[in-house]
């Protein structure tokens, strides 16, 4: 495994996680890697440091598992907001600012917004934490 710096052709600058270099070139070659901010795949491998491993299978082992329990965790966090808001789709920034201005009541909601519009709504004072769901039953 192997992680390496990218970055998009806006400047996002993020990593990703390939099983080998060649796997990084294949997946880009086919469109398959994309900028998680504005989602282009116009990807360029940024320089990167080597990552010396310093762990024993052990400790690895032991890395493993609480990554796993972590990753757990956070799909039961992610099903519980699920579970517990308003799909509003792509009316989350018209809803989002009827309850920042209590126009209606105050409600969990969840849905879709670009990116302008998520800065829009911040540059309001609108809290609102872009999430990336995983593909399930409901989740968007």
């Amino acid at each position: 495994m192997i992680v390496l710096n990218l970055a998009c052709r806006h400047e996002h600058r993020f990593e990703g996680w390939f099983a080998s270099a060649e796997a990084f070139e294949d997946q880009q070659r086919r469109g398959l890697v994309a900028c998680p901010f504005c989602d282009s795949s116009e990807i360029i491998r940024l320089p990167s440091g080597p990552r010396v491993i310093t762990s024993t299978p052990a400790k690895e082992s032991a890395e493993r598992e609480t990554a796993a329990a972590v990753q757990a965790q956070l799909h039961e966090a992610i099903q519980a907001y699920v579970r517990n808001s308003e799909n509003v789709g792509g009316r989350f920034p018209e809803e989002a600012r009827k309850i920042h201005y209590q126009e209606v009541p105050a409600r969990n909601i969840r849905g879709v917004a670009t990116i302008e519009e998520t800065r829009e709504l911040l540059d309001e004072g609108i809290v609102v934490v872009p999430l990336a769901i995983p593909p399930g039953e409901e989740t968007h």
